[in-house]
């Protein structure tokens, strides 16, 4: 092994265009990987809070007893698909609709025409068309609940944009980890043609193919934990400066570290195993 270490070394000492090379695209894979795994982290989180801000509300029939409001608070927190539960009296209500328009109907009348509501919103996993209709049904079948405000085409046109925009990240996301496991894998098929002679010379001396692969299969591993440090600088001065605008990719706390991990962590891995693969068709036979 440490003869194996100290040729990987040697490698890179006499093929320093090679090693660059190497270390280039090994920079460039990890970086798209990266770019990827951000670009599906950025998706749920965005989709998250998107779900977060639907609500329903469902607005009450008047003169209801305190009781009679405190039962349906009860069912709504009772029902497993729902996350969260708010209870908006008249008054509010009138302070909201003040609020939101600038019309004060006081002015005019000598009553409160608003109704008193709930509003709830979903869970992620009942975030889609037949689940939300079925809630629905169910939600009006609730006595005491006399109107139910919810604006269903534009939530089922939503939950249609979200689910075409993760499908899309994805795909993109393969054809990503396409093109850096290709570019890899070229850089290592060009640096084992440009030693052929000197493989086919320790062919010749009698040398172990375990001798022969182990060298450069360290010596992309080198490229690779390099390539790695060096994306986990790029993205330490990435978070650095665009610090204010981190959450939507939510690289913060242990997040930042686990990426900071994968980062080292990845550029190794492909170099084993792409190397390992290039020279899988490699043998003794001259």
């Amino acid at each position: 092994m440490f003869f194996s270490l100290k040729e990987a070394f040697r490698l890179i000492r006499r093929a320093k265009a090679s090693f660059i090379l190497s270390l280039v695209s090994l920079s460039i894979s990890v970086l798209l990987i990266a770019a990827s795994l951000a670009m599906i982290e950025s998706s749920e989180y965005i989709q998250k809070k998107i779900k977060e801000d639907v609500s329903i509300n469902l607005f009450l029939r008047n003169n209801l007893s305190p009781d009679e409001i405190t039962g349906i608070k009860n069912d709504l927190k009772s029902r497993e698909y729902i996350k969260s539960v708010s209870y908006i009296d008249k008054d509010k209500a009138a302070e909201i609709f003040i609020q939101e328009t600038g019309d004060d109907f006081r002015k005019l009348l000598d009553y409160n025409p608003l109704p008193a509501s709930f509003t709830i919103t979903l869970k992620d996993k009942y975030f889609d068309k037949e689940s939300i209709d079925g809630i629905i049904i169910s939600l009006s079948g609730i006595k005491g609940i006399d109107d139910i405000g919810f604006r269903n085409e534009f939530i089922q046109k939503l939950i249609s944009i979200l689910d075409a925009i993760k499908k899309y990240i994805f795909i993109a996301t393969g054809i990503i980890l396409f093109i850096s496991v290709y570019i890899v894998y070229s850089t290592v098929r060009l640096i084992i043609t440009s030693r052929f002679e000197e493989l086919e010379t320790m062919k010749l001396v009698g040398a172990k193919l375990s001798t022969i692969k182990l060298p450069v299969i360290l010596n992309s591993m080198i490229a690779g934990l390099i390539a790695g440090l060096i994306s986990a600088g790029i993205f330490i001065l990435f978070i650095s400066a665009f610090a204010e605008y981190i959450d939507i990719i939510n690289f913060s706390g242990t997040s930042k570290y686990i990426y900071l991990g994968l980062l080292i962590c990845v550029g190794p891995f492909l170099g084993l195993i792409i190397s390992t693969f290039s020279l899988k068709r490699l043998s003794l036979k001259i």
